[in-house]
């Protein structure tokens, strides 16, 4: 997996070339106090999601266990829960780079020891130079001595190793291999100190590529491996193993503690060594690969030495002169309790799989995890469970011999427990795997593979939103798409697909249809010629669907805003400048008078206003983004991040932070005008990024909350008056690197989002205050009839709250009063018959809105007269559905349909059509998309018919059907589809008097206002 490193260099280096602009200034506060009662906690995704390069058991003290992440820290294992603890949460924004560990040792002599060699770039991305963190409590905290030279924790070949290794006997001496041609380094006290062994001959000469700067640095050393036996207690050991990135000459050895070195003759030659692993018998093990990986390797080797004799022997499972091989060799580990036996990884064998072998005889023979029984189906030798990060599929469903998931990818490194022969952990580019019955193997059984990464949370994350409505929480997540979060603390059951991006870039939302949003990311064009950078959802992020265009020659990325009711978005991409579209991304229009890679927001409350930051100026639009006017502002940054975000609820009201350290204008900025000025904060130093929140109780404001520098401090900051005074939300223990953005919740006050740089995201709340959900509210029932037999009353509704609060009932846009329109009593809900009497005939659907998770809806049914034809229940077809855009007025009618076949036979599919009925506003003709169908868009068809006699709401409807090729629908199966209409000249619909459309619902609902039909036969609803 990649870190999506053009992201990193803006999120971690702040090379962002960006501007802005100000007038005046407020008075200074004072001094931000902490406010010491928040609790920070990890969403959860269950799976890690990111590169686990070293696992490291020690040796002495079983379940002692660490694993380093490329940039996201170490971490311990908890034992108790099987989880692991983060270790360097502590890291601050300006040390950031101790977040890429590059080698970990663990004290086999004193367990409560533990060293890391931190620094994440040895090239210009990261300015400052490594260092060797040293911890006496097991990681808890840490004391460091910097290196005269630069880490690499997230460079080529970081999954060698260790290249940091403690004397078994005296473990004051530790040795460490550099990289960048630094050589080989030693401490004889316990880490404090450190000087460069002098005779050591070989610094490494390989280079990945030198024509790129990130793979153009010599990788250097790979790992050290003592030989216990040839020292004592308190006495150093003599015998020491080094390899090196050299193709010519990679292990060398000295027999008197590190003084004089030679290379081992006889050794193998043309690859490098990834691992070098000493077994108790005395063969050293060696896994060889033609690329320092962890992408890159086409061949390998894997050989053992004979340390008493030292003979050389070829041990390859798979030969590298065979066709086969067309991978190196990563992960190597052996049995400290069975010295014959042991197991080493294929390095990228991207396609069909990695392979992993098995040997019980010091390599004499081989069995492979898999192997193919008549290709394509492939023999397994093992199950794999991956139900606590169900999202590790990547939304693949690949045809044979390929499988989803995958056993993983990059395993540059697996460990078995030296206490339990029957237990190993192996590190993916997304997750950390596990196994309980490793011996099974051996006894042709199946061995069972699961997820073993609770706790790790190593995702880089690009954009978060929190809508009003709906889950919680969306991401874009580099590497991993994003996922919509429905519970904060339980995994998704899958990344944002369709389109599945590699890295999302960006998301937004329509503050005032929530349910809508828009995703850009990087398609893969080479795959899918048809593909799209952009998606949409109209279900708050459930389920989405490809943009019908993009703008021309665009490899997407960028950044997307949408308009405030979501019938307009904003594109600045990454390669063709800033593009709008108010035909729900059917065509594409480049903006004027606003630079390429401008930072974009859109108005929350104005759907035809957008504000823009490029060159330090600040660009406004108020005809939906078709031009931007520069604002007169002067005085903001030109270099360094930027992030402009506008406040929900409030028109105009526009914030904006940034600046560098290197120098120059640096802070927060905040406009009520629409941009025409700005005023400078001049209580905050420095600030990176800004988001907004609930208003904090008997204030109108939304609570503020930046990244940034208050009073000299680094932190978090929460302002609930609009800036003039600060709290700081976290602590120093809590720190997280430098993250990439800051958000509130808009449901719960006090709560911030935070997402990070290889950290994850992370939720903060205030103790005692508003806590996060212990589980999902709902209510009973969930239907009711009003105005049957004369029988007008008051209805009830029980609430299940499990921890939430019902924050507001609404009817669409309308907030429901309460003490008129309703009572709350405990978790009792009253609708009243006062409220109830002004309801219109049919379906009304409330929103019970709580503090957390998803709103629950209520269907009230006003029946004044019994219908003169039923709804419901006469056929064998019911059809739910709701809008997808439910704006008064729109260019486009969307709508979601769900058919179920609710008879007891077979329906096929061609003998079943779908009628929508609605004003047409001007004749024209039409258009008809299928955004997305359970049974392939390419099976639905359409047409436009005009009623003979326009009836009120109607004088046309869209018939709706499925070619033959779509199949049939079995009793009590489903077919699902997401369509548009739209005038050929995007005119105007108005919806508000169609017969068809729902304006409340934002589910899947029973709508008897659609009619169905089989063989042209109704099945349900009521024709106007």
């Amino acid at each position: 997996m990649t870190k999506a490193k053009s992201r990193l260099r803006i999120a971690c280096l702040a090379l962002v070339v960006a501007g802005a602009s100000w007038t005046g200034m407020i008075a200074p506060a004072h001094a931000a106090p902490s406010d010491d009662d928040y609790t920070w906690k990890s969403v959860v995704t269950g799976g890690g999601g990111g590169f686990v390069p070293g696992i490291i058991f020690n040796e002495t003290e079983k379940d002692l266990i660490y694993a380093r992440t490329d940039i996201g820290g170490a971490y311990r294992w908890n034992a108790s829960n099987e989880s692991w603890i983060p270790l360097t949460d502590s890291v601050g924004w300006e040390d950031w780079n101790k977040n890429g560990v590059d080698a970990l040792a663990t004290d086999p002599v004193d367990p409560n020891r533990v060293y890391i060699a931190t620094g994440t770039y040895t090239n210009s991305w990261d300015k400052q130079n490594g260092q060797i963190m040293r911890s006496t409590d097991r990681g808890n905290t840490w004391q460091t001595t910097k290196l005269p030279f630069k880490v690499g924790g997230n460079m080529p070949g970081r999954s060698m190793g260790e290249r940091l290794t403690i004397d078994p006997n005296k473990n004051n001496i530790l040795f460490f291999g550099a990289r960048s041609g630094n050589g080989l380094w030693k401490s004889s006290d316990f880490g404090a100190t450190w000087s460069k062994v002098s005779s050591f001959p070989n610094p490494g000469t390989y280079v990945q590529d030198p024509s790129n700067e990130y793979t153009s640095d010599i990788v250097g050393l790979a790992w050290i491996t003592f030989d216990k036996k040839t020292g004592s207690s308190s006495k150093a050991t003599q015998t020491i193993y080094v390899g090196v990135a050299d193709k010519k000459q990679s292990v060398y050895r000295s027999t008197d503690g590190g003084t004089t070195w030679s290379a081992i003759a006889g050794q193998p030659t043309g690859y490098l060594p990834h691992h070098g692993v000493l077994s108790p018998d005395g063969n050293l093990y060696i896994s060889y690969s033609d690329g320092a990986g962890p992408y890159d390797g086409t061949k390998g080797e894997l050989w053992k030495l004979n340390t008493a004799s030292g003979q050389w022997t070829n041990i390859s499972p798979v030969a590298s002169s065979s066709a086969d091989n067309h991978f190196g060799y990563g992960g190597l580990t052996v049995d400290a309790q069975k010295p014959g036996t042991l197991m080493v990884a294929t390095l990228n064998a991207w396609w069909p799989d990695e392979t992993i072998y098995r040997s019980t005889d010091s390599g004499a023979t081989w069995s492979p995890i898999w192997e193919f029984d008549g290709y394509p189906s492939r023999k397994l030798k093992y199950n794999l469970d991956i139900s606590s990060a169900p999202w590790l599929t990547f939304n693949a469903n690949p045809a044979p011999p390929e499988v989803s998931p995958k056993l993983g990818w990059m395993i540059g490194d697996m460990e078995i427990d030296p206490f339990n022969s029957d237990r190993m952990l192996y590190g993916t580019g997304a997750t950390i795997y596990g196994s309980k019955n490793l011996t099974n193997w051996d006894k042709g059984g199946k061995l069972d593979i699961s997820v073993a990464a609770k706790g790790v949370e190593e995702t880089a994350i690009l954009d978060l939103v929190s809508p009003p409505t709906g889950a919680p929480l969306v991401s874009a997540v580099g590497d991993v798409s994003g996922f919509r979060h429905d519970d904060l603390f339980k995994a998704p059951a899958k990344m944002l697909d369709n389109p599945t991006f590699t890295s999302s870039e960006s998301i937004d939302y329509a503050e005032l249809n929530p349910s809508f949003m828009a995703r850009v990311g990087k398609a893969d064009y080479k795959k899918d010629p048809n593909a799209k950078s952009i998606g949409f959802s109209n279900d708050g992020g459930a389920n989405w669907y490809k943009a019908n265009s993009e703008p021309s020659g665009t490899a997407g990325g960028g950044s997307i805003a949408v308009a405030a009711d979501g019938n307009g978005l904003l594109w600045s991409t990454s390669d063709k400048g800033v593009f709008y579209s108010k035909t729900g991304g059917n065509s594409w229009t480049a903006s004027t008078g606003i630079p390429a890679n401008a930072k974009i927001a859109s108005d929350r409350v104005n759907p035809n206003k957008y504000y823009a930051f490029a060159t330090g100026k600040i660009y406004v639009s108020v005809n939906g983004g078709a031009s931007f006017t520069a604002s007169a502002v002067s005085g903001l940054p030109t270099e360094g991040n930027a992030d402009i975000d506008a406040v929900r609820g409030a028109e105009g009201d526009v914030w904006f932070a940034g600046g560098s350290e290197d120098g120059g204008p640096y802070g927060l900025w905040h406009s009520k005008d629409s941009g025409v000025t700005f005023t400078k904060l001049d209580n905050v130093q420095e600030a990176d990024f800004v988001g907004f929140g609930k208003a904090a109780p008997n204030r109108t404001n939304a609570a503020v909350f930046i990244v940034g520098k208050i009073d000299g401090t680094r932190g978090f900051y929460r302002s609930d008056d609009a800036g003039v005074n600060w709290v700081r939300i976290n602590d120093d223990k809590h720190q997280y690197a430098r993250v990439t953005t800051i958000i509130g919740d808009p449901r719960v006050y006090g709560r911030a989002y935070l997402g990070t740089n290889g950290r994850g995201i992370l939720v903060a709340d205030r103790v005692g205050g508003d806590q996060p959900s212990t589980g999902q509210a709902s209510i009973t029932p969930t239907t009711a009839t009003y105005g049957v037999d004369n029988s007008n009353a008051d209805i009830t509704v029980k609430l299940t709250l499990n921890g939430n609060t019902l924050e507001a009932i609404q009817q669409g846009n309308v907030v429901l009063n309460k003490g008129e329109d309703y009572t709350l009593s405990d978790e009792t809900v009253v609708l009243t018959n006062k409220y109830l009497s002004k309801l219109p005939k049919g379906e009304t659907t409330l929103n019970f809105h709580f503090s957390a998770g998803n709103d629950a809806l209520f269907t009230i049914t006003v029946k004044g007269d019994t219908p003169s034809e039923p709804g419901t229940g006469e056929g064998v077809l019911k059809v739910q559905t709701f809008n997808g855009n439910v704006s008064a007025t729109s260019n486009t009618i969307s709508s979601k349909f769900k058919i179920t076949n609710t008879g007891t036979s077979s329906v096929s599919l061609a003998d079943v059509t779908l009628r929508y009925y609605y004003t047409i506003n001007g004749e024209k003709a039409q258009n008809f998309f299928t955004d997305w169908s359970s049974i392939g868009t390419e099976n639905v068809i359409a047409s436009f018919k005009t009623l003979s006699n326009a009836k009120p709401g109607a004088d046309s409807y869209a018939e709706i059907g499925f070619k033959s090729a779509a199949g049939s629908l079995e009793p009590g199966q489903s077919v699902e589809l997401q369509t548009r209409i739209s005038k050929v000249d995007w005119s105007n619909y108005t919806q508000t008097d169609d017969y068809s459309f729902n304006s409340t619902a934002n589910s899947l609902q029973d709508s008897t206002k659609i009619t169905a039909y089989l063989s042209g036969s109704k099945q349900w609803g009521i024709e106007p």
